[in-house]
């Protein structure tokens, strides 16, 4: 063994040492809150990528997708096939300018927030995925403190993830994981539509 691979072999001891420590303060899971906003591309796909790795566990999942409406998208067409183990519900009435009704809109997003609390309620559910609900919440088609009331009052241990830019401050606050994610470059800035497979 040279010299630099003992000093990595070394290195890379001390760090498992330090890092089983840290470990052992650790404790075991309980329901998150989790929220992906930001400007960039990518809070909708995360949060499906946490629906597949939970039906990876055999666990059941709840999706209720706020704003999207009747838009045919690649996840819905793809976890609509489980319907045993995903629970799918589309309840929102279209992107905002396509509606222009604001009253539609709001009940649109009370139904859904209905549906919501049905699924946070449901014991079989390991997972809830509100996606979306950022912009329901940022139009004030909804009240604030009931939708930070009910996400506090969820099973101990149940996993909810919220997706949309803008999370108000107060939902950050209460969250227990918030990732950001920023706005680099983006296609449509390019001039290229919403491309399926990629986009939708």
């Amino acid at each position: 063994m040279t010299d630099s691979d003992a000093q990595h072999a070394a290195a890379k001891k001390a760090q498992k040492a330090e890092r089983d420590a840290m470990m052992t303060q650790k404790r075991d899971g309980a329901g998150l809150l989790i929220v992906n906003t930001g400007s960039g591309k990518g809070k909708t796909t995360a949060a499906f990528g946490m629906v597949a790795r939970a039906l990876g566990w055999g666990q059941r999942v709840g999706v209720v997708q706020f704003i999207k409406g009747k838009w045919i998208t690649g996840e819905r067409r793809f976890f609509t096939r489980f319907p045993d183990q995903v629970v799918y519900k589309v309840m929102g009435e279209g992107f905002t300018w396509d509606t222009q009704d604001r009253t539609r809109d709001i009940a649109a997003a009370e139904a859904a927030w209905a549906a919501s609390l049905e699924m946070i309620a449901d014991q079989s559910l390991a997972l809830v995925v509100l996606d979306e609900l950022n912009i329901a919440l940022r139009y004030a088609y909804l009240d604030l403190d009931k939708v930070l009331d009910g996400l506090k009052a969820r099973p101990a241990d149940k996993h909810v993830c919220v997706t949309g830019r803008d999370a108000p401050p107060e939902l950050i606050a209460i969250a227990d994981c918030v990732t950001e994610m920023g706005l680099v470059k983006h296609p449509f800035e390019q001039g290229f539509k919403a491309q399926r497979g990629i986009d939708f």
